[in-house]
């Protein structure tokens, strides 16, 4: 394995180094940490998994990137014995959904005034919980396409390519300037981020990717691609898409179920990019035993149909059954 060295993306001319905290280093933490750290920004790791937290301590933070063995010797911190000196220009928040707010708490002295906090997590309404602890003004929301997975403590497996999407939370131009900065620093590592004014749509479209690949391949074993070739698998996706494009009108989103279901077949079937991965809430809950984000994703969609009055009976079964799943299975 080989260490990781400093490798400023050219194009990005005169980009500042950033300091930047990754605030839960699962899969896709691993992969911004190691990408922002190629690009020469200084990046510190906070996660509560303290197996993970010892073995990055001990032999440095190792991925498979793109079939190349590499390692970066990161400082890291448990979330409860952080170090409130550190000076924090960014944090990007990727804590699986239910321990958002106990992240939050623990980094409380990371957040200074100048303190950009970019929201990643896959699901929706995260801001609400957010906004308990960074001013609003401060805050960017957004997602990603990029894939991830992890091997065991201290070791991602990170393949392909991918995207973000983002967007500052308050309908401000310091905070929309900042916004645009954070995108430089993120484009200099080359995670092509892109700054979208209809950001509730990217969050709504990946979370339909998320609520029909990650719950049902949790729920049936099997990877993307292997699901795709199953003959039910259209009309499935499409009913749980349907679902969810009825309760974003109720938010003003217009999400197209026909584009939004040949977005996710086109992308996520195909066994030459991404169709052979376990999503992240396959590998939470068959392989490490966690509790799932299930709530924040198809569960999200069930509260807001009743809320809305608006019927979401693939979303409730699917959400109770993880559900059931994870009580089998004794996750925690």
């Amino acid at each position: 394995i080989k260490e990781v060295k400093y490798t400023i993306n050219k194009k990005a001319r005169r980009i500042v180094s950033m300091n930047i905290t990754i605030a839960g280093v699962g899969a896709m933490g691993s992969r911004f940490a190691l990408m922002l750290h190629r690009a020469g920004h200084k990046v510190t790791l906070v996660d509560g998994w303290k197996e993970h937290v010892t073995a990055i301590q001990k032999d440095g933070l190792q991925a498979n990137l793109n079939g190349e063995e590499v390692v970066a010797k990161l400082p890291i911190y448990l979330q409860s014995e952080v170090d409130p000196t550190l000076s924090n220009d960014l944090i990007i928040l990727f804590t699986k959904a239910m321990q958002l707010e106990a992240m939050l708490a623990d980094i409380q002295p990371l957040i200074h005034d100048n303190t950009a906090v970019l929201c990643l997590l896959n699901g929706i309404g995260h801001e609400e919980v957010i906004e308990k602890y960074v001013p609003r003004n401060q805050i960017m929301i957004g997602n990603t396409m990029w894939t991830a997975g992890m091997e065991e403590p201290g070791r991602a497996k990170l393949f392909g390519n991918g995207s973000i999407a983002l967007k500052n939370l308050v309908a401000d131009p310091k905070a929309e300037q900042a916004a645009y900065k954070v995108i430089e620093t993120l484009n200099s590592a080359g995670l092509n981020a892109q700054y979208t004014e209809n950001i509730l749509y990217a969050i709504y479209k990946k979370a339909c990717v998320n609520g029909t690949m990650n719950s049902l391949c949790t729920l049936l074993l099997a990877n993307m691609a292997d699901f795709g070739d199953t003959t039910p698998a259209h009309n499935i996706v499409v009913k749980i898409v349907s679902e969810f494009a009825e309760v974003a009108k109720h938010e003003n989103v217009d999400l197209n179920v026909t584009e939004t279901v040949d977005y996710i077949e086109k992308n996520c079937y195909n066994r030459d990019t991404i169709g052979l991965h376990y999503p992240s809430m396959y590998q939470d809950l068959n392989e490490h035993n966690r509790l799932t984000k299930i709530d924040y994703i198809n569960g999200a969609i069930a509260r807001k149909g009743q809320q809305y009055g608006v019927d979401t009976p693939y979303c409730a079964l699917i959400t109770e059954l993880v559900h059931c799943k994870e009580q089998l299975l004794c996750a925690k």
